[in-house]
């Protein structure tokens, strides 16, 4: 029998929230419910979950997206809180416990910092739980500030460096398009999809286009970084639509959705 998989999934804000900014619950129940049943079927889930500032703004009642880092740092402290009671509440109905990571730059880049990182991974994935992980927004502002010599930037650089962390076997990034096009879909109708990519070169780069939704930071070029890293480390990746959750088993079971980042190497099984 193949040995259970480590399987990372990052959400992007444009698909778990409505334009308002407020969650949509459901696809977030659609979520925990795939999530869920993929740990029934023997498989470690880890997600990798945005949002934050978009629902902690929705509920503060800010009338647009916070610009001030102060108020971006607020809405997350409150969406952080919204969000995990979302998930909490979704993921018991399904029978399934999640536990709370928030990172910053200094947690991963310390060596002892990021071996307790690890062991705590390991131990609530060992006691059944799904770790819902996000940048801590409140007090970081690597992810939220652009700038250079960021550490995570985004959350798609945030999961390709959890799964590189706890070696996963795959990396699923769940957005608003359904794949890797030649050009941008949005723009041009005769995009063509590319459903798998062995190398990642200046003409692939050349596909990833500008960035993301109002709502979201990350456009495909984040995405395309984060597959790159995750290849570096023999990890296979997938960028594929949001908007049915419920894909995640085909996905995982190697089923051609969306574009599937194939690896050189693969990863050395974890002790």
């Amino acid at each position: 029998m193949d040995r259970k998989k480590l399987i990372v999934v990052k959400v992007g804000t444009s698909t778990l929230t409505h334009d308002s900014g407020k969650p949509n619950l459901h696809r977030l129940d659609a979520l925990a419910r795939a999530l869920s049943d993929l740990k029934n079927a023997g498989d470690e889930v880890i997600l990798v979950s945005s949002g934050a500032i978009a629902v902690g703004a929705s509920k503060l009642n800010m009338q647009s997206k916070p610009t001030e880092l102060e108020d971006k740092q607020a809405a997350a402290a409150v969406g952080q809180c919204e969000l995990m009671h979302i998930y909490d509440k979704l993921f018991s109905e399904y029978g399934c416990t999640v536990g709370q990571i928030l990172l910053t730059g200094e947690d991963v880049e310390h060596p002892a910092r990021r071996r307790n990182l690890l062991n705590t991974f390991r131990a609530l994935l060992n006691m059944g739980a799904v770790p819902v992980v996000n940048e801590n927004d409140s007090v970081s502002f690597d992810e939220i500030e652009a700038g250079a010599a960021r550490v995570f930037g985004d959350n798609d650089a945030l999961s390709a460096i959890v799964a590189k962390l706890v070696g996963a076997d795959l990396l699923v990034l769940l957005t608003d398009t359904d794949g890797l096009y030649d050009c941008d879909p949005r723009q041009n109708p005769d995009a063509r999809a590319i459903p798998v990519v062995t190398e990642i070169t200046d003409a692939v780069r050349a596909c990833a286009g500008g960035a993301g939704t109002a709502r979201g930071r990350g456009g495909m070029q984040t995405k395309l970084k984060a597959a790159e890293l995750c290849m570096q480390a023999g990890i296979e990746t997938v960028i594929a639509s949001g908007e049915c959750p419920g894909n995640l088993f085909d996905i995982v079971n190697g089923a051609g959705i969306g574009t599937r980042f194939i690896p050189q190497t693969k990863t050395e099984v974890r002790a």
